[in-house]
């Protein structure tokens, strides 16, 4: 069981929830990985993500999966939905969101390797699936997320308009 030393500076869990109606990396908040030394993946799964088209205000809504292998640090949930919904008012490109938390998160927690995939619906009679990742440099991660990058996406899945 972790113990509250353990816990770091996380103040979003467990407290009344202020939504940010604009863009807030501040909010986000890293704990200590007690496994370190072990390769593993967290992925989160955010079905509910919503920005604004830059041009024309309208908004985008978004699967986003982001999967990573911690290094000394990790991010703390909650504060990566606050972190998400953010972006609710952000007038940004797709490629640029994915882009945005991608650099976040590996500026907050140093990992071994992140990737940032966004799924958004159609809008206009085309989707958009920008992908993004990051391998630690000089590590047997940078060549991971190398070959990702070349394989991501070999066998798409069926859009069914989503």
């Amino acid at each position: 069981m972790r113990k509250n030393e353990e816990m770091g500076e996380i103040t979003h869990l467990g407290s009344k929830t202020v939504y940010r109606d604009d863009y807030a990396p501040e909010v986000l908040e890293s704990f200590p990985n007690k496994h370190p030394e072990n390769d593993y993946f967290v992925k989160f799964n955010c079905p509910e993500f919503t920005s604004l088209c830059p041009i024309t205000g309208q908004p985008d809504f978004a699967t986003i999966y982001i999967s990573y292998v911690p290094g000394e640090r990790m991010v703390e949930s909650k504060s990566l939905k606050l972190y998400l919904f953010s972006f609710r008012n952000r007038g940004d490109f797709h490629e640029d969101c994915m882009n945005i938390i991608m650099k976040d998160l590996v500026k907050l927690m140093d990992p071994k390797y992140i990737e940032v995939w966004g799924k958004f619906t159609p809008r206009g009679g085309i989707s958009i699936d920008p992908y993004c990742n990051y391998g630690k440099p000089g590590t047997k991660w940078e060549q991971v997320a190398d070959h990702r990058m070349m394989n991501h996406d070999l066998y798409p899945e069926k859009v069914d308009n989503r």
